[in-house]
């Protein structure tokens, strides 16, 4: 054993430049930054809401900013790349063995996929939009 082993220098900073597999783990961690404040966001709203109809319209009338509409369709953005991402991993994380075979990578994300499809047109069936 070396009384001096080699430390390979690694920057703080820029780690994550040097291959695209990084960039995609660093933009996806990014993201989920913004989807907590968008979280924060509607927790006000609802608190705005339980305080009454004034508060409430006047919470609205603050989210009809151009600022707060470019920032919902960022967030918006970042939560379909964040789950796109995830559900792309969703067979790594998740195999499924039938018999002696693993489950091809296709039917587990596609799984993933479909139900977020289902789920999203019962949410706007139940919200009232269609």
């Amino acid at each position: 054993m070396s009384r001096y082993p080699y430390v390979r220098e690694v920057s703080p900073t820029t780690w994550y430049f040097r291959a695209p597999r990084y960039m995609r783990y660093m933009t996806r961690e990014v993201t989920s930054i913004f989807i907590g404040i968008f979280t924060v966001i509607m927790l006000v709203g609802l608190s705005r809401l339980s305080e009454g109809q004034a508060p409430y319209e006047d919470f609205l009338a603050a989210l009809n900013n151009p600022f707060s509409v470019i920032f919902l369709f960022l967030a918006l953005a970042f939560a379909l790349y964040n789950s796109f991402t995830w559900f792309n991993v969703a067979p790594k994380a998740m195999p499924i063995q039938v018999g002696e075979e693993l489950m091809p990578d296709i039917v587990v994300a596609g799984g993933h996929y479909i139900l977020w499809a289902i789920l999203s047109v019962v949410i706007l069936i139940w919200a009232g939009i269609f």
